[in-house]
């Protein structure tokens, strides 16, 4: 039973991203029709009227682009968290149709990793045990069909890995980071969060150029809860390039 590390990857996203948002908010002002204004964005950067509609606040025509990420090695208990996010699409590894029978992949937080090799070696074996009860409790409900694999799951702990591919719309991942870039989010969820906005960023700069924690459009949404530290979340937003 392996520990997982986290892998993200942007499989698919909306061609020129950008250019079709541009071309979404240049439609709701122009009599133009459809193959004039493609005309018009394809012959000219679009960088400065997508941020100008973008501070404008007409963020409905943002959602004409979507992106769609495979992650595996995380959690289920990162699953929980992200699954909050209705406005997206998630396809999740089934712990009904997937035998853990040879044994599962699990994430070890940092914190456990950081207390030494006995702490580390202490979490290891409350995976195997909990391993153990989950086969035993799939020979005693008949073996590892589904029927056996969707009660003997209830063992399983939060640490357990899974993969999913999940979609979201541009709007949509920019509330996202707002959200999970923050300090305070949980350090899973954070780490998955950045990595997917530095990929989203190479193919749609603009969109994403001011993408992150909510701090750094202002003053801190967390109040009193302030992780006070926006100087070093900018910094590592500025590390990938703006």
């Amino acid at each position: 039973m392996p520990q997982r590390n986290l892998r993200v990857e942007l499989i698919r996203h909306t061609d020129d991203p950008d250019a079709a948002v541009a071309l979404a908010a240049r439609l709701c002002y122009a009599k133009a029709d459809f193959d004039t204004l493609a005309q018009r964005v394809a012959a000219r950067d679009q960088a400065a009227f997508v941020r100008g509609v973008m501070e404008s606040g007409h963020l409905s025509t943002v959602e004409h682009a979507s992106f769609t990420f495979a992650v595996e090695g995380v959690s289920r208990s990162l699953l929980a968290q992200i699954t909050r996010h209705r406005i997206a699409s998630f396809s999740v590894q089934s712990q009904r149709y997937v035998s853990m029978e040879a044994g599962f992949d699990y994430v070890v937080p940092p914190a456990i990793e950081a207390l030494g090799e006995q702490a580390l070696a202490r979490y290891h074996d409350q995976m195997k045990q909990m391993h153990r009860w989950y086969a035993q409790w799939q020979h005693e409900l008949g073996g590892s069909g589904e029927k056996a694999n969707e009660d003997a799951r209830f063992v399983l702990p939060n640490a357990c890995a899974t993969r999913l591919l999940v979609t979201m719309n541009a709007r949509e991942l920019l509330h996202f980071f707002s959200l999970r870039c923050c300090m305070r989010a949980q350090w899973e969820i954070r780490e998955l969060a950045w990595e997917m906005l530095e990929q989203a960023r190479r193919v749609a700069p603009t969109l994403f150029s001011g993408a992150g924690p909510g701090c750094l459009g202002g003053e801190c949404p967390e109040g009193e809860r302030s992780c006070g530290r926006k100087q070093e979340v900018r910094a590592r937003r500025d590390i990938h390039g703006e």
